[in-house]
């Protein structure tokens, strides 16, 4: 049972954000008391072999607030102090091989 223990918990709900050559993951999932909190996944593909980078951090709901507060503070910065065009992309066939491998991770 300790294989069991150590897998992530079940997962909730699940919004992909592709940006170019990378792909964010939010992800709610529970805990065994029914606790949810966020998981942030940062997807990009390696130049040299191919293979998708992961990068994760887990946010736990009693952290929302200052992350949020956070977050807009250093994008309002940015925001202020040099031009930002967002970019909307396409999703393409990769996409879904991608999600695929999301929880193969490589540091």
């Amino acid at each position: 049972m300790g294989d069991f223990e150590n897998k992530e918990r079940e997962e909730v709900f699940s919004k992909k954000v592709r940006a170019g050559k990378r792909t964010y993951f939010f992800d709610v999932k529970a805990t065994r008391s029914n606790d949810y909190y966020v998981t942030i996944t940062e997807s990009k593909k390696r130049f040299e072999d191919g293979q998708f980078i992961k990068h994760k951090i887990f946010l736990y709901k009693e952290d929302f607030e200052k992350f949020a507060e956070g977050l807009t503070d250093v994008v309002d910065y940015i925001k202020a102090n040099q031009e930002v065009v967002e970019k909307r992309y396409e999703p393409n066939q990769e996409d879904s091989a991608e999600y695929a491998q999301k929880d193969d991770y490589s540091f």
